[in-house]
């Protein structure tokens, strides 16, 4: 069986799934017949399309109608009204982050896709990259008490419609939230606006049921590109520089001894990234075609932007 995909929106995420998933579909993706993309602004579509020498349909009604599956990479406040109308039309759906623009949005999309029985994944593509592949395949720091992320970047004139926190900060909302095993009880945030007319940068503080905390610092103001992850849990220290791609931890009875900590050992990993957007198109193929297990499904992407929502409205407070 072979999964007709479709893409909805050409704008900067549109265009990456559109070249990934037309030139997925003749090679590492054999199961996948890629019908092509539309877009609101046809031109666009066009030159997308013959970018990615696919279609450009007509309309985004029309795809869907042809399509088994669509990926929906429009602006955040478009993802419910076309993840409704992909449901309604019997695909399962692939949609961008963050899921949707408000709660009761996102709640609609995950009840829709369970009474219809379709696959709702969400695009928190960091939870497929080799840095949380090589955490979890170290067998971690045992059970995190205290996190810190940070995510910041240069300007750039793109997704200014959302916050940084919808934006960049969101990502590792999604990581926290999937490492810390709880639900979230406690938000405290700061926000500031730099370049644009929304918030540019923002500083957020976490608690979790089981007295695990997280503090995630996100900007799309900086002068320099910077992102890493601390782990402090029960057996020891993780620290991953994502763009270094090493990953330093300190544990006990592990590694190489430290004379300065007593019982505890230290160990240097190394990963080499892997296409991130391919793997995360690959599990929703699987998901559609398999009855594989969603990583990120609509729950996880309504966790998200719950916790986004919630940073938003402590900066705002």
């Amino acid at each position: 069986m072979r999964l007709k995909l479709g893409v909805i929106g050409a704008g900067h995420f549109g265009r990456f799934h559109t070249l990934k998933a037309a030139g997925a579909s003749r090679q590492e993706f054999p199961r996948v017949e890629f019908l092509g993309l539309a877009d609101a602004d046809p031109a666009r579509a066009a030159q997308v399309a013959a970018e990615a020498g696919t279609r450009a349909w007509e309309s985004a009604g029309a795809l869907m109608a042809a399509a088994d599956a669509v990926i929906i990479a429009a602006p955040t406040a478009f993802h419910h009204g076309l993840g409704m109308a992909a449901l309604a039309a019997g695909c399962h759906v692939f949609i961008e982050k963050p899921i949707a623009a408000t709660l009761a949005q996102a709640d609609a999309l995950v009840a829709e896709a369970a009474a219809l029985g379709r696959v709702l994944q969400v695009g928190h593509v960091e939870r497929y990259g080799a840095g949380m592949a090589t955490l979890r395949g170290s067998g971690g720091v045992g059970r995190p008490l205290y996190m810190e992320a940070v995510r910041v970047a240069p300007f750039r004139p793109r997704s200014l419609d959302i916050t940084v926190i919808l934006d960049l900060m969101i990502h590792d909302l999604d990581l926290v939230l999937s490492l810390a095993g709880a639900d979230l009880v406690g938000v405290e945030a700061f926000g500031a606006t730099m370049v644009s007319e929304r918030t540019d940068f923002a500083n957020a503080r976490l608690r979790f049921a089981n007295g695990a905390q997280a503090t995630i610092t996100a900007s799309r103001a900086s002068l320099a590109m910077e992102r890493r992850l601390v782990v402090h849990g029960t057996e020891g220290v993780a620290r991953l520089d994502f763009l270094a791609r090493e990953m330093t931890l300190v544990r006990k009875g592990r590694g190489a001894p430290l004379e300065q900590l007593p019982g505890h050992g230290i160990e240097t990993l190394s990963w080499q990234d892997h296409d991130n957007l391919e793997a995360e198109q690959a599990a929703f193929v699987a998901a559609c075609l398999d009855g594989a297990p969603v990583v990120v499904d609509g729950v996880a992407g309504r966790a998200a932007l719950d916790a986004a929502l919630r940073v938003e409205a402590a900066c705002s407070g």
